[in-house]
């Protein structure tokens, strides 16, 4: 399939003001959201630093998935973002380092 013709998602962003989207072919969207929420499952309730994410996506992903992903800290983040507007994953209140938990 030409790379025009990849069914993709649109991910945006949650944050005021801020407008347009990334839009990323759907088989990568699949696979981080997946490492993302394996990892924030098993952080529990108290969730994880946000700062952490991306080496614990990184260690769940396939070398396969790594390999044609690209940029591994941009997709997280970009995935992230989008689960955020989903209300899949939130933000945990309070002073100090992100957290990030499953909704």
């Amino acid at each position: 399939m030409p790379k025009d013709e990849v069914e993709r998602v649109a991910c945006r962003t949650p944050a005021e003001g801020r407008v347009g989207t990334s839009n990323i072919p759907v088989w990568k969207y699949d696979a981080v959201s997946t490492a993302i929420r394996a990892v924030l499952d098993e952080a529990g309730p108290d969730g994880m630093l946000n700062k952490d994410l991306r080496d614990a996506v990184g260690a769940r992903m396939s070398a396969d998935d790594l390999a044609n992903l690209g940029k591994l800290g941009w997709h997280v983040v970009t995935v992230k973002l989008e689960m955020e507007v989903r209300g899949d994953v939130v933000r945990l209140p309070g002073k100090g380092p992100m957290r990030i938990t499953l909704a």
